[in-house]
């Protein structure tokens, strides 16, 4: 397993090591030993998958404290555009994102610490797509802002007019009113 950097602090991209042969492929897409040793120190809780059609953005969201969430997600099916925002308080990078497309070809996975917005963008036909918590689910903590704010300037390879989003994320609010995360 390999972990990238992505120039901000807490944000990787995990490659994980495959073995194929004529029958297919094999690999470990989360041993705690092997990310305690890379240095990701998590103790996940939750498992969530979801599926979606071309053109959908989910996000961008993420809980407050005292639930937020680290996540690690990946793609099982299809292709998506990963994105993460910076949001954790005092932070260097603070406001600045970062994209990754995970597909199920790559197996690349994300590694999200808390603090961070999240959301993707569905850039094959559907897309199945998988991710870990180490929290549980508390929606009375949840904070979003909506994907296409012109501060983040956030390209999500779907134009806007295109893009299939919740009544949620079409009425979530800039990302100048978004709280910003203390982490521990």
């Amino acid at each position: 397993m390999e972990k990238i950097e992505t120039g901000i602090e807490g944000l990787y991209i995990i490659k994980p090591r495959i073995f194929e042969d004529s029958r297919g492929y094999f690999f470990e897409s989360y041993n705690k030993e092997k990310f305690e040793a890379l240095g990701i120190h998590n103790d996940f809780i939750q498992d969530n998958q979801s599926k979606s059609s071309y053109g959908v953005v989910r996000g961008l969201h993420c809980q407050t404290n005292p639930y937020s969430q680290a996540k690690l997600v990946r793609c099982l099916e299809g292709s998506v555009l990963d994105v993460a925002v910076d949001i954790r308080k005092d932070s260097p990078t603070y406001g600045q994102s970062y994209a990754v497309e995970l597909t199920a070809e790559n197996q690349l996975m994300f590694m999200i610490p808390q603090g961070f917005l999240h959301g993707f963008s569905v850039l094959s036909e559907t897309a199945t797509f998988a991710y870990k918590c180490d929290n549980l689910y508390h929606p009375e903590t949840e904070q979003g802002i909506m994907p296409y704010d012109k501060d983040l300037n956030i390209d999500w390879r779907i134009p806007e007019d295109k893009a299939i989003l919740s009544p949620k994320d079409l009425d979530a609010p800039a990302f100048s009113t978004v709280k910003p995360i203390g982490v521990k």
